[in-house]
């Protein structure tokens, strides 16, 4: 069977080629009922685009570079989900790079994918530090969003939660149902996720006691952390321990229970992200949820105005607005030593998306 061409749907539709191109490639409007007639007939004939021609006609592939640091982390699969969904369905297609959460690896996933000729990058930093001088240079070549992460200010466009809001949900959370002796679990390094959530801990606590600014231990952001901290802590009897991801919080929940400790009679504990496991975790997860659909959307918005030569000069950084979704591992004592679950509720942070110039 001969491939259906341009000539064949123009003839179908009774439009020029010239405007079945442009109907097709979305070039430039064209009335909507014309608009229709060309769809109609592309779909009735079984049209593709020859994406190879296309690309070599407009000197552009339709596909975005998107770098990630670890697939493994269950939260990152979610958001390229979201990121892939957005880019078919603007008939863009997406190539996916997995660092190892390695600043080396990163380096030649990001040289592999601009020498494949993608549009554009999408970037989640294995590390705010070591990952800068890779990123500008990319930034330098083609439109790059980070994503999730930041490398430090003026290296490019960047959207991200606003940790720091969804830090402060949690500690105003546990402070309500009574708990007081707070500990920290979280990851070492200079990740931006790691350092905001680490630093937006401290400063909550001490504005909740000064004489009392809690334990803080760094890894990770893995199960395996968790399990180990929770070893560390426990023996100190914390009321409280906050998880600087659901990973962390998964293990730590695992451990204090191997250890006789009651969740979350005893010890109330957090995670952030809101992944699928934390609703399965016995006790189910209090967490802080990321709104991954809402990153993606934004990031590709920031995306498509580089393309367009349309953004500003200056770089912008994007922060949205957590949500708190409370479950039965942080319920108050007298709920929680009885072992009954708690609700699920969403509670909604006070800060709204904000653009920072």
């Amino acid at each position: 069977m001969s491939e259906v061409t341009l000539r064949d749907v123009a003839r179908v539709s009774g439009c020029s080629v010239a405007t079945v191109s442009r109907v097709l490639s979305g070039t430039r409007p064209v009335g909507p009922e014309t608009a229709r007639r060309v769809r109609a007939a592309a779909e009735s004939l079984g049209y593709r685009p020859n994406q190879v021609a296309r690309a070599l006609r407009s000197r552009s592939t339709g596909t975005i570079g998107l770098v990630l640091p670890q697939i493994t982390n269950p939260f990152f699969p979610s958001l390229v989900r979201e990121v892939e969904h957005a880019l078919h369905a603007g008939g863009r297609g997406l190539l996916l790079a997995d660092c190892d959460d390695d600043p080396a690896t990163e380096v030649d996933r990001i040289t592999s994918l601009l020498e494949r000729q993608v549009d554009a990058l999408l970037v989640i930093p294995v590390d705010e530090t070591h990952s800068r001088d890779a990123v500008a240079l990319a930034a330098s070549r083609v439109p790059l969003v980070l994503l999730d992460r930041a490398c430090g200010p003026g290296v490019a466009d960047s959207v991200a939660v606003d940790n720091a809001a969804g830090m402060a949900l949690v500690l105003d959370h546990l402070a309500g149902t009574g708990r007081r002796r707070f500990c920290f679990l979280g990851a070492a390094g200079t990740a931006s996720t790691a350092v905001e959530r680490r630093t937006a801990y401290e400063t909550g606590i001490i504005a909740l006691d000064p004489l009392a600014p809690g334990r803080v231990e760094l890894g990770d952001f893995s199960v395996e952390w968790g399990r180990a901290a929770a070893e560390r802590i426990w023996p100190a009897r914390p009321d409280a321990v906050v998880c600087a991801n659901d990973l962390i919080a998964v293990g730590a929940v695992q451990r204090l229970r191997q250890l006789g400790a009651d969740v979350p009679g005893e010890v109330a504990v957090t995670g952030f992200d809101d992944i699928p496991m934390a609703s399965l975790s016995e006790p189910t997860l209090t967490t802080v949820r990321q709104p991954a659909a809402d990153m993606a959307a934004e990031a590709l918005r920031l995306l498509d105005q580089r393309l367009a030569g349309r953004a500003a000069e200056a770089h912008r950084s994007v922060r949205l607005a957590p949500e708190l979704v409370v479950r039965a591992s942080s319920t108050p004592r007298a709920v929680g030593a009885s072992r009954a679950a708690a609700p699920r509720t969403t509670i909604p942070s006070s800060r709204s998306p904000e653009e920072q110039q």
